[in-house]
């Protein structure tokens, strides 16, 4: 399984902000962002100043991506 933070971009894109934005509204570092922008994993603290900074919740800004199965399973 994978993780995917494409929902926080769209967000992010309709909240008309740059990534710098969030870093300083949910007062993250650049190296969480940095992070988010490879979908690699990131502290639940991280993940919930986001979504306080944001106002949303945390289906809003992620997603779980599941491994197909492979041959047959």
């Amino acid at each position: 399984m994978a993780v995917s933070y494409k929902k926080l971009w769209k967000l992010l894109i309709d909240k008309d902000m740059k990534k710098k934005d969030l870093q300083a509204a949910a007062d993250i570092s650049s190296g969480a962002i940095s992070k988010l922008g490879r979908n690699e994993n990131v502290t639940t603290a991280v993940l919930m100043k986001i979504c306080n900074a944001l106002k949303c919740d945390i289906g809003d800004i992620m997603e779980i991506i599941r491994d197909e199965p492979k041959g047959g399973e």
